[in-house]
């Protein structure tokens, strides 16, 4: 009986699908899922054209962007960059997510800050809310790259921009009146000169905002910064809420002071993780400072650190003589909970010791940096569970 034409067809079909691997979808362009009213990245996938596309939608602001690494495909001054427009987009990660700032296949490799190609991995401007969420991800390869040319970051044309706008902030720089959400973010491994290798927030010329940029449960770990606040720097008027995070291995004063001229800012005993200026606002809960080059120095009025640790923060790495530290504040009427112990617990010998555990005993570290010894029960960085705002 001879074989019915559609039964041939068929077997070459057959034969065909399984020689020929089916298409691939298409990963590369921005993606919006109606069953989760949400816009969808996928490795090879241009995140900030899924950011410039939820600000175009008035009733969608929900990003996730899939496991993997992604990294800037031409050299300009941020990866992925917020403004006005982009307020109240949540970004969220799914999976392990790794924003890098390098790309060795179009980096110049005379470049000093090779094989990075942008300024900042992620940038925050003018007109960023508390509702602007930026959550999941992990944050590396900035190395000091300089360029004032690319896309234009900033929305704003009012605001001066210095060479800190530039140059401060590797992993991430907020600037203006910009006050994000930043949640369950690891900032590992950036550099930058003169500040920041972690976090700038440069708030600028602004009145001190009521609203805090927030950083919660973040670590940020073996930053580098030529000057101050290797991890974290707070510029004048600059304010900051940090609560559960954890500082480790992060090294300030790796290079000469060329910013302030004869007098090296705190030359003596150099920088911490945090640096807070003077006429900025630091609020530091519950966190962790441990293995760093020294703790945090903070020249501000109004700070507060509550239920902190603060253990053997003696790093070497930095070009300053002064004996490594744990807490160098000037003003310490918000210094309450603590439990401190390093080589010098105070330069300014003006921590309250019946608020604060002074010479604190071993809090017995665990592989993540969670205190066992019974003492620490309330104190201190734990790490974050995955992430619940979906």
């Amino acid at each position: 009986m001879p074989a019915r034409p559609w039964a041939a067809f068929a077997s070459a079909l057959l034969a065909l699908s399984q020689t020929v691997p089916a298409a691939e979808p298409d990963t590369h362009r921005v993606v919006f899922d109606d069953e989760t009213n949400r816009y969808h990245v996928y490795p090879g996938g241009d995140i900030q054209a899924a950011l410039d596309a939820a600000a175009n939608n008035p009733d969608y602001k929900a990003i996730t962007v899939h496991t993997g690494t992604y990294r800037p495909d031409s050299a300009r001054q941020a990866l992925i960059w917020f403004n006005r427009r982009h307020d109240g987009i949540r970004l969220l990660a799914e999976g392990e997510v790794i924003l890098t700032a390098a790309n060795p296949d179009i980096a110049n490799p005379a470049d000093a800050g090779y094989p990075a190609v942008v300024n900042h991995v992620v940038y925050f401007g003018d007109g960023v809310s508390r509702e602007t969420v930026f959550d999941g991800f992990r944050i590396t390869g900035a190395n000091g790259f300089l360029t004032y040319g690319g896309p234009n970051i900033e929305s704003s044309a009012e605001l001066r921009r210095s060479l800190f706008f530039y140059r401060d902030g590797g992993a991430i720089k907020i600037f203006g009146r910009s006050y994000p959400t930043i949640r369950n973010v690891e900032v590992y491994d950036n550099y930058a000169n003169p500040c920041a290798g972690g976090i700038s927030i440069e708030h600028g010329p602004h009145p001190l905002s009521r609203t805090p940029v927030l950083i919660e449960n973040c670590v940020m770990r073996n930053n580098r910064a030529e000057i101050t606040g290797a991890a974290i720097d707070v510029l004048p008027l600059g304010h900051a809420e940090i609560r559960n995070c954890l500082f480790v291995g992060n090294v300030a004063n790796v290079g000469t002071d060329w910013i302030s001229g004869a007098e090296p800012y705190n030359g003596k005993h150099g920088s911490g993780a945090l640096t807070v200026f003077e006429t900025a606002k630091a609020i530091v809960t519950n966190s962790t400072f441990t293995g760093n080059w020294a703790g945090v120095d903070d020249r501000a009025e109004g700070s507060a650190y509550r239920n902190n640790i603060f253990w053997k923060n003696n790093l070497p790495g930095g070009i300053a003589k002064g004996a490594r530290y744990e807490l160098d504040i000037v003003n310490s009427d918000g210094v309450a909970g603590n439990f401190v112990n390093g080589d010098l617990d105070d330069v300014q010998d003006s921590i309250d010791a019946a608020r604060n555990t002074l010479n604190a005993p071993d809090p017995l570290f665990d592989v993540d940096f969670v205190p066992t010894a019974p003492e620490y029960s309330e104190v201190g960085y734990r790490p974050f569970a995955l992430r619940t705002d979906d």
